[in-house]
């Protein structure tokens, strides 16, 4: 199953294809900047009965005139049998296409990532036939970025790093520094990035702070996301009020049945009841209302 961080880390670069540059700029590796992008088909299947799908593939027509294609997987595993197939994809796409492939591997841990960037060489020992050397972008190599003025400078790149950082000790400065620059970005742009990174977060606990910076930081946003916050909000404030009405009610159960039975009730007794808003608690004082001696006697134990 395709997880929310796995499907982030790749289609980012569908929505800012220029975002390659970016990262190929931090990993130090030079390229001609794109002019334009061709998002193609990720369908690598053959005529046989193998389905081969690339998270996501891209044409990059450069400044030199030396047109690139773009693989992009995200990673979320070491996986023994992928390096196979991704030898597979570069052969397969140089062959369909006539063009010179890259492939870019995004993770989310080190351990991954350092997995992912070893060469690998299929052949005999003796004489390696193929050399499988990806580039990729993960925790150990994107910058942590937690200043608003460098993620404005480049938001692309600034979103991928968040996502990268998922589980990073620092991801509050990193999450609060997007919002504060987010609060100054058109809508149009702001939202698919505040979904891309609530994808990006998964069930990480970052999850849970991006979805309160959102709903704090962010409200006057109408992305699909902040709009389930609020609707969150709104039924969990209805549920309250509901278990809060049910709390008054059973309280005043309590002094009705101690006033019928002419049961004198302090003020301090009378704040005790009124104050508690344990269902379980209320409905164990009523049940002693009905019999207890004198209004003390219905916290007896207690």
């Amino acid at each position: 199953m395709v997880s929310s961080p796995h499907e982030a880390m790749h289609r980012i670069f569908q929505d800012y294809p220029e975002l390659f540059s970016g990262v190929s700029e931090v990993l130090g590796v030079e390229f001609a900047r794109p002019v334009s992008v061709t998002v193609l088909p990720t369908d690598l299947t053959e005529t046989r009965p193998v389905e081969r799908r690339v998270d996501t593939l891209l044409r990059l027509d450069t400044e030199d005139d030396e047109p690139l294609l773009l693989a992009v997987e995200a990673q979320g595993k070491k996986d023994p049998d992928k390096p196979a197939s991704w030898a597979y994809y570069a052969s397969y796409l140089l062959t369909k296409y006539r063009l010179q492939p890259m492939l870019l591997v995004a993770c989310q841990d080190r351990a991954t990532a350092e997995w992912a960037a070893r060469p690998v060489h299929f052949g005999p020992r003796q004489w390696p036939l193929l050399t499988l050397r990806p580039m990729v972008a993960g925790p150990h190599n994107m910058p942590v970025i937690t200043d608003p003025v460098a993620v404005r400078k480049d938001l692309a790149l600034a979103t991928l790093s968040a996502i990268t950082h998922a589980t990073d000790p620092d991801i509050g400065a990193i999450l609060k520094a997007m919002t504060k620059v987010l609060r100054e970005t058109p809508t149009a742009l702001a939202n698919p990035i505040i979904e891309l990174i609530a994808q990006g977060m998964g069930k990480h606990p970052a999850a849970e702070l991006w979805r309160k910076l959102v709903a704090v930081d962010l409200s006057f946003y109408k992305s699909p996301l902040s709009e389930e916050i609020r609707d969150e909000g709104r039924a969990e404030g209805r549920a309250e009020g509901r278990a809060e009405g049910r709390a008054e009610g059973r309280a005043e159960d309590i002094l009705d049945a101690l006033e019928v039975r002419g049961i004198d009730v302090t003020e301090a007794v009378r704040e005790r009841i009124t104050s508690c808003g344990d269902p379980d608690t209320l409905r164990r004082w009523h049940r002693r209302a009905v019999i207890a001696p004198s209004a003390d006697e219905i916290f007896a134990d207690e």
